[in-house]
């Protein structure tokens, strides 16, 4: 299941802070096809859900499959 799959991470090691891609997460534990439609439905399904995740997940900025930091 997750063979072939990856979760961007970007950390800094002197204060040892990792920050995870939470759509690459959510499309390694539900195979889905589009997990950023996957979570943007989930936080509406679960308010609080969405709540948290805006509040204690900063948006950071990760290498795409493109080359490019998003």
């Amino acid at each position: 299941m997750f063979e072939g799959k990856k979760v961007r991470v970007v950390g800094n090691e002197q204060e040892e802070k990792y920050y995870f891609s939470v759509v690459d997460v959510v499309e390694v534990l539900t195979d889905s096809a589009n997990p950023t439609d996957y979570l943007k439905k989930l936080r509406k399904r679960d308010p609080e859900l969405g709540t948290f995740l805006w509040t204690n997940c900063p948006r950071v900025a990760m290498l795409t499959s493109a080359g490019k930091r998003e």
